[in-house]
């Protein structure tokens, strides 16, 4: 079992910045690939972005690449997401992932997820 608490969110205005933190506790981190997801209010969960085991590889959705960067700290069992230039449409529940089966953008291959931390950015 993989246990994973998200931190970070909260209320900013549109262009600002946000880091979102995910702490893995339970089993090797560093044997997991992480991602990030989110669901917006009335929306269905929608893939922001993965990286694989070692850091090396990241994969992004067309709507944040640019602007999100996700990463990892496997000493910490930590994984990051830095949100910037932050636009209300960016507003939803963000969850983070971990999968054994490598750094997918397809939610339902993830093993584990965290509760969720909410983002809102106001305009």
């Amino acid at each position: 079992q993989v246990q994973l608490v998200e931190s970070g969110g909260g209320l900013v205005q549109t262009g600002g910045s946000l880091r979102l933190s995910c702490a893995a506790s339970g089993r090797t981190f560093s044997r997991y690939a992480m991602g990030w997801f989110r669901r917006a209010p009335g929306k269905e969960r929608e893939f922001v972005a993965t990286i694989d085991r070692s850091g090396d590889y990241t994969n992004y959705a067309d709507s944040v690449k640019g602007r999100f960067t996700i990463s990892r700290d496997n000493t910490k069992s930590t994984v990051y997401l830095q949100l910037n230039s932050l636009q209300p449409e960016d507003t939803g529940v963000y969850y983070c992932a971990a999968t054994s089966a490598g750094p997918l953008r397809v939610g339902r291959i993830y093993d584990y997820w965290g509760q969720g931390t909410q983002v809102t950015v106001s305009s």
